[in-house]
């Protein structure tokens, strides 16, 4: 007689959610949003699902977006899937061009220090630039002040923006 292959306990494999809380021992309380059809208004709605997650190592934090596995047996009545990965992290959202912590077109760190830090480093570039000819020491000067011009033209658009909501 041929083995039996176990499935998963739950009906869904893999999920995406977000993590809305972390209290219980071990374990992620997600939220999974999907669209349904009205069919009889013709429009799409948030139709939202709580999962609970198997979370040995605590590494979930509260927004996080993470991807989640069925298990083969439930741990309990409503645990039934594991936190495979997390996708993404909440509140470790990275501007690429000035490596600040960001949360939309607002930086979370101090944009000043930043501006400070990177006149530092550009006099000091430009002075070794200036002893030492034959050093490489000024390609990096170029991209460094292509840097803060974005950043002022950003903090200047950010002002901007900040008067005309104040107006409204």
């Amino acid at each position: 007689m041929a083995s039996a292959v176990k499935k998963p306990a739950a009906q869904a494999v893999w999920i995406v959610g977000k993590v809305v809380g972390t209290k219980m021992w071990q374990t992620a309380k997600v939220h999974v949003t999907r669209l349904v059809l009205d069919k009889y208004l013709t429009k799409f709605y948030n139709k939202r699902k709580t999962y609970f997650a198997h979370d040995p190592e605590h590494q979930c934090r509260v927004g996080d977006v993470v991807l989640l596995h069925a298990l083969v047996e439930p741990l309990n009545k409503n645990v039934k899937h594991r936190v495979a990965e997390i996708v993404f992290k909440a509140g470790a959202v990275v501007d690429p061009m000035t490596g600040m912590r960001c949360a939309g077109r607002v930086f979370l760190d101090d944009p000043q220090a930043w501006l400070q830090s990177q006149e530092q480093h550009l006099s000091r570039v430009n002075g070794n630039c200036l002893e030492d000819k034959d050093s490489d020491a000024g390609i990096g000067s170029s991209d460094a002040k292509v840097l803060v011009d974005k950043l002022h033209t950003l903090e200047i658009s950010s002002s901007a923006e900040e008067v005309t909501s104040e107006k409204h």
